[in-house]
């Protein structure tokens, strides 16, 4: 074999002849002259290509204003901006940098882009600026995955999950604070502007810019906090009310129990998932820390989804409410959810009480059957699981972006990521990555 270009012959080392392979830049290379030659047809960027031209986009069309004939520069086409984010969020990234960065080092994020310039700004703006047409796009897989027999309605589970808010605990303060640092804001915001017919600044036209841009960002956050506020307030009892806090940098943000046993300000986030396939039916983001009173909401959203509802509905203790109870009784759905238990000690858990409702007293005596005990294991096995690949393999640990409606945003292409994943596992076999890809950078 030839190795005069590769190889560096060395003869001083212990008395030993070495043959070592060496970088030579220099050297020129074989590269596929077509991006399309760059992944193997089985690739999961190709199979996410491939799923989302099955998709009916429309709604991220409406709002692109650059026609034929009309100035501006041609907008990016939003299938690829979709297909970059889903394959983003399968492999757990989550910055809107990093990605821009990878659409150039990166083959499979090269091969999706297809020539296409990406920046920052446009990725981090297309992933929370379409809440209305991801929220549409969720409920067309999920109806393509139901009508290919891949979401099942014999039984659903639902489960919370706090997620880290973009915001410090540092960040909380109490209606005096957040009212003089909006004075104080106001006031600077006000100085720059009267600075602007100054002749002794020394700034340019950009520092100026992304001065005022910041000044403005930050009094309305204080005004959005104080607008927070007594909803906060009300949540309390009379006598803590003055000392109820709002973060001023992501209003919307609240302070819960997390996992570990800590509390950090964080989002709630509510999936509902198919114990089959765990294919997930529904998606929500709430500021609350308790689930008491999410499993009405979820109910309506997947029959709203999905067309129906599943026989048996698998919630923990947390969700429990008798409303949330009775209301999905009398849906004709089956609450497998624990039941709480008594203060006395002596009485029978399962048996029903005197005030009891029809539908309450049904769902005390069927927890206490071995069918309902066994049919109930699959809850941790469904709603932990999703909860588990939507942090390991997506990456969902503490959200960049600020505000409930962009969280939920996130959420929403973790939940379209996770299915369309099962989507090509089922329907599309071969798949020759199905955990989270190392990287395959150019260079």
């Amino acid at each position: 074999m030839d190795t005069t270009r590769t190889s560096l012959v060395i003869a001083s080392v212990d008395g030993r002849v070495l043959r070592l392979r060496q970088a030579n830049r220099e050297d020129v290379i074989p590269v596929p002259a077509r991006l399309q030659d760059l992944l193997p047809p089985e690739h999961l960027a190709c199979r996410v290509w491939e799923m989302v031209g099955q998709l009916d986009l429309w709604e991220f069309y409406v709002d692109i204003e650059v026609a034929e004939g009309t100035p501006g520069s041609p907008a990016t086409d939003p299938k690829i901006l979709v297909a970059v984010w889903i394959y983003a969020t399968t492999q757990g990234e989550t910055s809107a940098r990093q990605v821009a960065t990878l659409c150039v080092e990166h083959l499979a994020y090269m091969w999706l882009c297809g020539g296409v310039t990406m920046n920052y700004h446009t990725l981090s703006d297309f992933r929370v600026n379409h809440e209305g047409a991801l929220d549409c796009l969720f409920t067309q897989i999920v109806q393509r995955l139901a009508e290919a027999g891949l979401v099942e309605f014999k039984a659903h589970a639902q489960d919370g999950m706090r997620v880290r808010a973009s915001a410090g605990a540092a960040s909380f303060h109490r209606q005096a604070t957040l009212e003089k640092t909006l004075v104080r804001a106001t006031a600077e915001q006000e100085t720059l502007r009267q600075s602007e017919t100054g002749e002794t600044s020394s700034r340019t036209a950009r520092e100026r810019a992304a001065q005022e841009r910041a000044v403005s960002e930050r009094v309305a956050r204080l005004e959005a906090a104080l607008t927070e506020l007594p909803a906060v307030q009300a949540a309390k009892p009379a006598a803590e009310r003055a000392e109820a806090r709002v973060s001023s940098t992501d209003p919307q943000a609240r302070v819960m129990k997390m996992a570990d046993g800590g509390f950090r300000p964080a989002y709630n986030w509510e999936f509902a998932a198919d114990t089959a396939r765990l294919v997930i039916t529904g998606v929500e983001v709430v500021n609350m820390g308790s689930d008491k009173a999410q499993a009405e909401p979820m109910l309506d959203q997947v029959q709203a989804r999905c067309g129906c509802l599943p026989e048996d509905w698998l919630m923990d203790g947390g969700f429990v409410t008798l409303a949330a109870v009775e209301t999905a009784e009398t849906k004709g759905i089956r609450v497998l959810a624990p039941v709480p238990e008594p203060k006395d000690k002596t009485r029978d858990r399962y048996a029903p009480l005197p005030g009891d409702a029809p539908a309450v007293a049904a769902w005390r005596e069927r927890m206490g059957t071995a069918e309902a005990k066994q049919t109930y294991k699959l809850r941790a096995a469904t709603a932990e699981c999703v909860n588990a690949q939507a942090r390991s393999s997506n990456g969902v640990y503490q959200v960049r972006v600020r505000g409930r409606a962009k969280v939920r945003c996130v959420a929403l292409w973790v939940a379209i990521a996770h299915n369309l994943r099962i989507w090509i596992r089922h329907l599309l076999q071969p798949l020759t990555m199905t955990v989270r890809e190392p990287a395959v950078a150019v260079g």
